[in-house]
């Protein structure tokens, strides 16, 4: 198993438990997540949900490069993304999920928090989209991500990929998250507040959480119907978008040798509202 599950008094904890991969999601991962949220519709002491990462470096650096070469369909009007059914909306669940940050939560990783209800982050997290850098187009990242966080904010880590870090006293400052802890407390904290909504009367706070989506969830479709095509004709051919990942470098040029995950956090952080250039160090 790549996750782990306890449920507690109404709230079910679901960790990526891939920490040596810095919780990069492979398709067992991936199916995993899918059927606990849909396992969670029919499960009555379920009441709320949390998702975190194990190990504290990170909630998840997205899909693993090992889970990257899926066959594809020949029109670019089609795409079969692995990571597409692996947030709980996505799987009709209207319980309420709180998504708790602890380190780096990059590329991938925003198809999980793009579906969350609420983001709880520690103070060390940063969010990330390298997509650009390594010559793939975010499209469906960066539609997510536009729903939860001003469009410029969305642009600028979009588009300056690897180059481009957003801090998480930024994240607070714009709205991504709602509150802020220590080092390592994200998800105790996420608990607590899980533990909240778990207490409320479930049908209206499903209810209700069904209602806050409807609001967006017609210009999310028309935005997430156009992503195949963007995907297929924008991303590079593999093997160039493999030979950028090869040659990329770690802070002051050294070589990068982390995990094999498709996500790469280095360069620049911005935070506590700072708008200058990025930081390449």
């Amino acid at each position: 198993m790549t996750i782990r599950i306890k449920a507690t008094d109404g709230v079910a904890l679901v960790t990526l438990d891939r920490p040596e991969r810095h919780n990069a999601i492979d398709l067992d991962t991936a199916a995993e997540l899918a059927a606990a949220w849909r396992a969670f519709r029919f499960d009555d002491a379920v009441r709320a949900a949390v998702v975190t990462g194990a190990g504290g470096r990170a909630f998840s650096t997205g899909l693993d490069r090992s889970a990257a070469d899926v066959p594809q369909p020949p029109s670019p009007y089609s795409l079969d993304d692995p990571l597409l059914h692996i947030g709980p909306k996505a799987n009709d669940l209207w319980k309420p999920v709180i998504a708790a940050v602890d380190g780096m939560a990059c590329g991938g990783a925003f198809y999980l928090l793009g579906e969350a209800d609420f983001l709880i982050a520690s103070e060390n997290s940063t969010f990330f989209d390298p997509h650009t850098t390594y010559g793939m187009v975010s499209a469906y990242e960066s539609i997510l991500m536009a729903q939860r966080m001003p469009l410029g904010e969305v642009a600028r880590m979009a588009l300056m990929g690897t180059a481009e870090r957003l801090g998480a006293a930024r994240a607070y400052e714009i709205g991504l998250v709602s509150e802020l802890t220590a080092p390592g407390a994200a998800a105790e904290v996420a608990l607590r507040r899980a533990a909240v909504l778990a207490a409320q009367p479930t049908e209206p706070v499903q209810g209700t959480v069904r209602a806050l989506w409807a609001a967006k969830e017609a210009a999310r479709a028309q935005a997430l119907a156009h992503a195949p095509q963007l995907i297929t004709l924008g991303n590079l051919p593999p093997d160039r978008q493999a030979g950028l990942f090869a040659a990329r470098t770690r802070h002051g040029g050294q070589e990068d040798e982390r995990d094999g995950s498709q996500e790469d956090g280095r360069d620049g952080e911005r935070d506590g509202g700072q708008h200058g250039g990025p930081l390449v160090r």
